[in-house]
């Protein structure tokens, strides 16, 4: 059994302005640095045998915030980015509308068949990340790992654990907050969901 707590990264940079990140390279807003310090807090008394991020920087730093509390070298892996949204990178929703109506409009009925244009497939998302977190569950039995990396990604491994089809993640799994606690365990293959999207709170940020 091993114990997975799947974290977002701090607010980024386009956060403010609900723009589609991505696999563009954002960096994090000062109080995206003030969630990643309450995360590091929360770590330090967490019981974590390893840390985990994405290659992207917003999930970096996130990452090595908690990573110099407990003294620990965190693992990189590119199977945890997020999704790349082709066309969509760097654009909000209005901005999609005015540049391809109908493509949006296919995305809001399902983000799974009618994915962004130009955007990574889904399907293969989940498949890479879940593989990700598979290897990292069987390297690190019996432990608890803390995993950095990104909403979208986040909540399609979600589904793709627990038995959700991927069309239903954005109604399953509406959001997540920045640094909160969302943890899975893996036991004998099979998964289950113990806490999602719990918000750090309290204390000032280390």
């Amino acid at each position: 059994m091993t114990r997975l707590v799947l974290v977002r990264h701090g607010e980024s940079v386009w956060h403010a302005e609900n723009r589609y990140a991505g696999v563009s390279d954002i960096g994090l807003t000062p109080l995206g640095l003030a969630q990643a310090g309450l995360l590091a807090g929360w770590a330090g008394d967490a019981g974590l045998s390893a840390i985990w991020t994405s290659t992207l920087s917003r999930a970096q730093v996130t990452a090595r915030a908690s990573a110099e509390r407990l003294g620990l070298e965190p693992r990189i892996d590119e199977r945890l980015r997020e999704l790349g949204f082709g066309h969509a990178e760097g654009l909000t929703r209005d901005e999609m509308g005015e540049q391809f109506p109908d493509a949006l409009a296919a995305f809001h009925a399902d983000p799974v068949a009618g994915h962004l244009p130009g955007g990574e497939d889904p399907v293969k998302a989940a498949e890479r990340f879940t593989g990700c977190l598979r290897d990292i569950a069987a390297e690190h039995e019996g432990g608890r790992v803390l995993v950095v990396a990104h909403t979208t990604a986040i909540r399609l491994a979600l589904c793709a654990l627990i038995g959700v089809p991927l069309r239903d993640y954005r109604r399953v799994f509406p959001f997540l907050r920045n640094c909160a606690i969302t943890e899975v365990r893996l036991r004998d293959g099979q998964a289950a969901l113990l806490e999602y999207n719990t918000e750090l709170t309290g204390g000032t940020p280390s």
